[in-house]
Order: structure tokens, then sequence, then C-alpha cells
């Protein structure tokens, strides 16, 4: 691997709730190998507060975190990305953008916390269900032996990450 950071995409339909606490994950679980962006379809224009407040429960500061439009990532400006990984089944039903750098993709879809209903103490269990899930497979992630993988058997890894049933299996 190269000393550039690897930029990772995580995409979501409203970039509000799963792909913004991937982002924030990757950003610090990422040791500067991996520059991690977030992005949505139909961005609905703010971040859940239950997203912020579990972010910052794991010390991830969250000033910079936005909700907005994956087409910031398909232009000639966008940075050039290497992974491009789909959080919601909505997204990865969607018909893309044309990604620069041809990225490697894969589905690591988990359901949505932001629908969660209750009091504010079982909307933010859901939250953090959701985070534990995402670390558990961007620490898989993160882990690959990618200087060693082709390319086909680093795809087969990144899906086998999304089908884990509980996050936390060997990627085969």
């Amino acid at each position: 691997m190269s000393d550039t950071p690897l930029n990772v995409l995580f995409l979501c339909t409203g970039n509000s709730a799963r792909s913004i606490l991937a982002e924030g994950i990757l950003g610090r679980i990422g040791e500067g190998r991996f520059k991690a962006f977030s992005a949505g379809s139909m961005p609905n224009g703010q971040v859940h507060p239950a997203a912020l407040e579990i972010l910052r429960r794991n010390n991830i500061l969250t000033g910079d975190f936005r909700s907005k439009s994956w087409e910031e990532f398909s232009g000639p400006d966008a940075p050039r990305l290497d992974f491009v990984f789909t959080v919601c089944d909505n997204a990865a039903n969607e018909v893309c953008p044309i990604w620069p750098g041809q990225p490697m993709t894969a589905h690591w879809g988990l359901p949505d916390p932001a629908a969660a209903t209750g009091n504010p103490a079982e909307v933010l269990l859901a939250f953090a269900e959701t985070y534990r899930l995402l670390s558990n497979r961007i620490g898989l992630f993160v882990n690959l032996p990618m200087a060693s993988l082709d390319r086909l058997s680093l795809q087969r890894r990144l899906e086998a990450i999304g089908k884990a049933a509980d996050a936390t299996a060997t990627p085969a």
C-alpha cells in the first residue's frame, strides 16, 4: 500500500445516520491510511442528533459532519475514490453516479437507526447498535491485507464483510 491514504465513500439515502457513523468510525480507526467521506442520494440536509451523540460518546469529533449529496463526489474536482460502500438497501438499489477512479464497491446494508421509535434512550440504543456493527465491519476492512490481495480476492472479502450476520465474522 502506498503512503497516500485510500479514499472511502459511505453512501446512504439521507446521509444523516449510517453513512455519517461510518465516516466517523473510519476517520478514527483508519490511522491515516484511509480518508473517509459520506454522502446520500437524497440527503435530508441535517445529521441526526443521535448519530452525533453516539460519535461524541466514542470520542469522535463531530464538528465537520454534514448531510451532503453524492454528486459532490462525482464531478471533475471530486477526490479519486478507492472504495464505495452502500450502508442502506435503498442506496444499493439506486443508479449511482460515475465515480472518479473506478473504485471497488460493496453493499454493507444495515437497518436505519433513524427509523427507530420509542423513548430517547431506545433511539440512542438503536444508534449504538448500528455504531457497533459498523465498527466491526470497518475494523475488518482496515485490517485486510490489501497489498497482498488481487482485485477479485479483495472484492470477495469486501462483499463477505457486508454479509457477515453480526459483522464480526472473519471474511472468507
